[in-house]
């Protein structure tokens, strides 16, 4: 009668299909989709904390300095113009969704997207001006992977890559 009995583990099994060897095995097949297959490359210029000279009580700084551009592969949706409409009459842009995979960009290119920070697509500027984390993976949330980031083409004299 001994060998039928049930007794309780010292430890709980580890989940199924939600370790860290999966977490990677996403990562990577995300990895060559993304840059192999259905991905677009951009330009990420991303402010320089050291050399920007930031308002102390405010924080924000009139002149930015930017780092030499990354080069990122992303997915990217047009989502056509935002017309705003102001005192001086309507301003008319067109703005971007860019889908960033964030394991990628913070652990193999050491490259944190910021708002305020400028994207190159094709030959437009963007500035970045929001930004969500929407995805978790396989629901756990510590495990996010996915940078979306809201931008809207820069005016003529707000950002200069030379």
């Amino acid at each position: 009668m001994a060998d039928n009995e049930w007794t309780q583990p010292d430890a709980p099994p580890p989940p199924l299909f939600l370790g860290e060897k999966e977490r990677d095995f996403v990562k990577q097949v995300n990895d060559e989709l993304i840059e192999r297959v259905i991905g677009q490359g951009i330009f990420y210029y991303p402010i320089s904390m050291e050399h920007t000279n930031f308002h102390p009580l405010y924080g924000e700084a009139i002149e930015k300095t930017f780092l030499p551009p990354v080069r990122v592969y992303a997915l990217i949706m047009w989502e056509g113009y935002t017309t705003e409409t102001t005192n001086l009459g309507i301003d008319r842009r067109p703005s971007i969704v860019i889908h960033f995979h964030k394991r990628r960009l913070t652990e193999d290119q050491d490259l944190f997207v910021r708002e305020g920070d400028f994207v190159l697509y094709g030959e437009t500027y963007y500035e970045i001006v929001q930004l969500n984390e929407p995805k978790q993976i396989f629901g756990q949330v510590d495990h996010k992977m996915e940078v979306e980031a809201k931008c809207i083409k820069a005016r003529k004299g707000t950002f200069n890559a030379g």
